[in-house]
């Protein structure tokens, strides 16, 4: 049994509480919020008291902190559980800056404690099972990979403003995938992008649409299509082609009812938002989690994977700004 502490009580927090509570060897034990009313409300859902951060980090018999608070605290607050000696867990980014990253990660390194950076996909089994089935060699070796990630409509304009940008923000897990589906490093970044969903993304200094293409060590090459406004669901699709063969992950739909008559055939929207189509990918990176936490799995890169999209993120960023192709 681990007793974990939830820094964050918002939405995403509020999916962690759930799974924290379900699993049967974790236990929630604190919860910390900028906004009493917010911690206070989770608290009384899951029966786990508020907390100050203090409180939390002089606790020894707290193993493990949650960390789903706004981005910009999420690197001081690991620094603070490392040092404090317990086992993270941290919604991605870890932070917008990678200098800031690379100094957190340090730290975590020195402390000797495992750090999970939240990118649930890769814990979907749809697209674990296309990871797992190339890693077997089913379809050779890899030659291109082709993501398809559509929001079904735009974030307000205030989120826009404090996410760091679609690349930092929504293709940052599209660069995580791709990174580890493909298990090479990526040499070159081109990306473009437009503003044609909603002219106060663009005003605020953002793009709502974006083609993004890898260009891998060997020469596999990736696609990534982005968009904030897909009008029929959660477009979450992934494809990867091989030397003898393909792996493809097509959308999970509302439901498997297909209707056909003489007018033609119709299938469910996919699911709505990523809350509904990542339900059972939260659950089971909670899973892992709590086995890494046990000392049952290992935590391999300590956080480099936030690094490593983070990365391909500025890569990107300056790709579009520049019109050029970035190598790394």
């Amino acid at each position: 049994m681990i007793k974990v502490a939830l820094i964050g009580a918002g939405r995403i927090g509020q999916v962690h509480s759930a799974n924290i509570v379900a699993h049967p060897e974790s236990r929630l034990v604190a919860i910390v919020d900028a906004f009493p009313e917010a911690a206070l409300s989770l608290s009384e859902k899951t029966g786990a008291p508020v907390k100050t951060l203090e409180e939390v980090m002089a606790d020894p018999g707290i193993d493990a902190v949650v960390i789903g608070s706004a981005t910009d605290t999420h690197a001081d607050f690991i620094e603070l559980a490392a040092r404090s000696g317990k086992a993270i867990f941290c919604e991605k980014p870890v932070d917008l800056s990678l200098a800031r990253v690379q100094a957190c990660l340090k730290v975590v390194e020195e402390c000797r404690v495992p750090l999970l950076v939240g990118f649930n996909r890769r814990f979907d089994p749809n697209f674990a099972a296309v990871r797992n089935r190339y890693q077997q060699g089913q379809i050779g070796k890899a030659e291109s990979v082709l993501i398809v990630s559509r929001d079904p409509s735009p974030p307000p304009v205030s989120y826009i403003q404090r996410s760091g940008g679609l690349f930092r923000d929504m293709t940052i897990h599209d660069f995580d995938m791709a990174c580890y589906l493909v298990d090479e490093p990526v040499v070159a970044v081109t990306a473009r992008g437009s503003c044609v969903v909603d002219p106060a993304i663009g005003e605020a200094g953002d793009i709502d649409t974006a083609v993004v293409t890898l260009e891998f060590a060997s020469g596999a090459l990736g696609t990534i299509v982005n968009t904030r406004r897909s009008g029929f669901g959660y477009d979450q699709r992934i494809e990867l082609l091989g030397a003898e063969g393909m792996l493809k992950a097509e959308n999970q739909l509302e439901n498997t009812v297909l209707l056909a008559n003489e007018q033609g055939t119709a299938v469910a929207n996919p699911q709505y938002f990523f809350l509904e189509r990542y339900h059972a990918a939260y659950k089971a990176e909670w899973a892992h989690f709590v086995d890494v936490a046990l000392g049952r799995a290992q935590c391999l890169s300590g956080g480099k994977e936030g690094e490593q999209a983070l990365r391909l993120a500025d890569a990107a960023v300056e790709s579009w700004t520049t019109g050029k192709t970035v190598r790394l």
